[in-house]
C-alpha cells in the first residue's frame, strides 16, 4: 500500500526481538543433524529449550550438553551464550564498529537500556571495553583450567576450558563433563579441585557484578569513595550474598566433609546460584532450608547491566533500604550518605513483585500439570526466571508445557519482567492529571 510506513519499534521492543531472533537461530542450528552426536534431528522443542537457555545464560537443560551434542552443536550452544552474556545489542554494536559503521543517536539510546548505562555519554567507548574486557577475562579464565582438563582429557582439555570459561563468565552454567553413565553431572568430580572451583568462583563474580561496575573499578582502582554509588552497593551486596550463605553451607550443609573440601564447596554452593548453575554438590542432598537458600540466591541473582540475570542486587538492596527506612520513620532511604529516588524504589517493588508472582505461579502450575512436589518445582522455577540453571533433575522429565513455562521464564527473566512491560505498553500514553487522594491503611 503506498505510503504505508512500519510502526517504529521502541527500545524495549528492539532488545526483545533481537533475543527472540538470536533464539530461533540458534534453535534451527541445533536442529541440524550436525548439531548431534548420532547426527539426528533434535526436536525443535528441545533444541528451543537448549537455545533459549543458552541465550538467556540458564543453563537448564533437557539434553546432557556432552553427550548428546557434537562439537559443532556444543559450539553453537558457546557462542549463544556468548551473545547472550554480553547482551545481543552489545555485539551488534561491536561488528558494527568493526565495520566502520557510525552508530546513530537511536542506536546509542538502545546500547544505554540493554547495559543499563545512566547515560548516552561514552557508550560507545563502553561497549568496546566491554568486548576487549570479556575476551580478556575468558582467555585467562580458559589458561587457568587448561593444565587441568588437558591432564584429564588430553586435547580435547583445551576446548572443555574454553567452553567453561565462557559458560561461567557469562553466568551460563553449561558443562561438557557428563558421560553416558553419569549424564548432568556438572562439576561434581572435581569438588575438591581448588584450581577448577576458584577459577569457576571468580568468572561467576566477575561476570555478575556487571559491565559499570567494572568501568568503575578500572577508572578509579582502589579509591573506592570516588566509586559511584551503585558500584559500592553492588559490591558491598555482592560480597554478603556470599559470605553469609558460605557460613550457612560450611557448618551446615557440609559438616561432614574434610576441612580443605568443605571450605570450597561451601563457597561454591553460595557463589553459583547467583546465577551461575554449575554444581559441585549434589543439590538433592541438601536440607530443606538449604534447598530454600538456595532459592533465594537464584531468585536475587546478579547485578544490573552484567552476565547474570536474577531481579538484581541492587533490587534486593534497594528493598532493604526501604524496609530499613520505614522501621526508623525516615522518609526515604539512603545509601553512603546519598537517598535514593523514589522511582528506584517503585521499580525494585514492581521487580520484585513480578518475580515472585512468576516464580511462584510457574511451580503451581508445573506441580499440577506433572504431580511432583511443590517444593521442587518451585526449585526448577526458581532457577528459570533467575536464568541459573541448578536443577533437581526434572527439568529433561517434564512435559512440553512444563519446558515451554519454563522457556517463558528464561527468556522473561533474562530480557527483564519491565522490559517486557514497557514493550507491550508502549503504545499507552502517560495520564496528564492526576486523581484524588485517598488514605488507605497497610500493616
Amino acid at each position: 500500500m503506498a505510503g504505508f510506513r512500519p510502526p517504529r519499534l521502541t527500545t524495549f521492543q528492539t532488545i526483545i526481538l533481537l533475543f527472540a531472533a538470536v533464539i530461533l537461530a540458534g534453535s534451527l542450528l541445533l536442529m541440524l543433524p550436525v548439531s548431534a552426536r548420532d547426527f539426528t534431528v533434535t526436536p525443535f522443542h528441545q533444541a528451543l529449550f537448549t537455545a533459549t537457555s543458552a541465550v538467556c545464560v540458564t543453563g537448564l537443560v533437557v539434553q546432557d550438553t556432552a553427550t548428546h551434542w557434537s562439537c559443532f552443536g556444543q559450539a553453537v550452544i558457546m557462542t549463544l551464550i556468548q551473545i547472550g552474556g554480553m547482551g545481543v545489542i552489545t555485539v551488534a554494536a561491536f561488528f558494527a564498529l568493526l565495520s566502520g559503521r557510525r552508530i546513530s543517536l537511536m542506536q546509542r539510546g538502545t546500547m544505554q537500556e540493554a547495559i543499563a548505562a545512566p547515560k548516552v555519554g561514552g557508550i560507545v567507548r563502553l561497549t568496546g571495553f566491554i568486548i576487549k574486557a570479556s575476551l580478556c577475562i575468558e582467555a585467562l579464565g580458559a589458561a587457568c583450567m587448561a593444565p587441568v582438563f588437558w591432564r584429564d582429557y588430553g586435547v580435547r582439555g583445551l576446548w572443555m576450558a574454553v567452553f567453561h570459561s565462557v559458560s561461567a563468565f557469562c553466568n551460563a552454567g553449561f558443562d561438557l563433563l557428563g558421560t553416558p553413565q553419569a549424564q548432568y553431572a556438572s562439576l561434581t568430580s572435581y569438588r575438591d579441585n581448588p584450581v577448577i572451583n576458584l577459577t569457576i568462583m571468580a568468572l561467576i563474580v566477575v561476570g555478575g557484578i556487571g559491565f559499570l561496575t567494572w568501568d568503575d573499578i578500572r577508572a578509579n582502582k582502589l579509591r573506592l569513595h570516588r566509586y559511584r554509588m551503585q558500584s559500592k552497593v553492588i559490591l558491598s551486596t555482592t560480597a554478603l550474598l556470599i559470605l553469609l550463605p558460605a557460613v550457612w553451607f560450611f557448618f551446615g550443609e557440609f559438616a561432614t566433609l574434610p576441612t580443605g573440601e568443605r571450605l570450597l564447596a561451601s563457597l561454591f554452593q553460595s557463589v553459583t546460584p547467583r546465577t551461575a548453575g554449575f554444581n559441585t554438590a549434589d543439590l538433592t542432598a541438601l536440607s530443606g532450608v538449604g534447598q530454600g537458600l538456595t532459592i533465594l540466591l537464584m531468585l536475587i541473582g546478579g547485578s544490573p547491566g552484567s552476565t547474570a540475570g536474577g531481579m538484581k542486587t541492587t533490587t534486593f538492596a534497594v528493598l532493604v533500604a526501604n524496609a530499613l527506612a520505614v522501621f526508623r520513620r525516615q522518609s526515604e532511604p539512603h545509601f553512603f550518605g546519598r537517598r535514593i529516588d523514589g522511582k528506584a524504589v517503585n521499580s525494585a517493588a514492581t521487580i520484585g513483585m513480578l518475580y515472585l508472582t512468576l516464580f511462584l505461579a510457574g511451580g503451581f502450575v508445573i506441580s499440577a500439570v506433572e504431580g511432583l512436589p511443590l517444593s521442587a518445582c518451585l526449585f526448577e522455577t526458581a532457577s528459570a526466571v533467575g536464568t541459573v540453571g541448578l536443577s533437581l533433575g526434572l527439568t529433561p522429565h517434564l512435559g512440553l508445557l512444563s519446558q515451554g513455562i519454563l522457556i517463558a521464564l528464561m527468556f522473561i527473566g533474562r530480557v527483564g519482567g519491565l522490559t517486557l512491560i514497557y514493550a507491550a505498553l508502549s503504545g499507552f500514553s502517560k495520564a496528564g492529571s492526576r486523581l484524588p487522594q485517598e488514605h488507605i491503611t497497610v500493616g
